[in-house]
């Protein structure tokens, strides 16, 4: 019989600037998906002229976001990443070169590496159902290692 439950998940965030220590975030949101990594395009495909197929590999960021629960400590050290990292008009970056490391209750995990933070949100919308959204904070990453 297998097991598979997520309970337990831990995904550690070390910002190369902002949180060279690294947070571990375990305050998982209820009503998106804690940990989610979307399918990703890793060869592209034609036809030639006479019908025969091509086929080429192609790289592609990793992107994994993490659904996190809003005013938590997770979501506020995240936001604080976010904004250390937002460029605007008379404001730098951070320049953080991020690593995440995903602990499964299963004791399996990956480690993704050489990335960014590329999208959060910046404040706090509210539901129809009345309550704060799920903050989500999408990454990229250049690769991946799973042990």
């Amino acid at each position: 019989m297998e097991d598979i439950s997520g309970v337990g998940l831990r995904v550690t965030v070390v910002a190369s600037n902002t949180f060279p220590s690294g947070i571990t975030i375990t305050q998982f949101a209820d009503d998106a998906d804690p940990f989610d990594i979307p399918s990703m395009q890793i060869a592209d495909k034609a036809m030639g002229l006479n019908g025969d197929l091509i086929t080429w590999s192609k790289a592609s960021p990793l992107t994994p976001t993490l659904n996190v629960i809003p005013g938590s400590d997770d979501d506020k050290n995240l936001q604080v990443l976010a904004e250390a990292n937002r460029v605007a008009k008379g404001k730098r970056s951070a320049l953080d070169i991020i690593t995440m490391t995903v602990i499964y209750p299963d004791d399996s995990g990956a480690t993704y590496t050489n990335g960014k933070l590329t999208d959060s949100m910046p404040g706090k919308g509210v539901s129809s159902a009345g309550r704060f959204k799920t903050n989500a904070y999408i990454f990229a990453f250049e690769n991946r290692t799973t042990f």
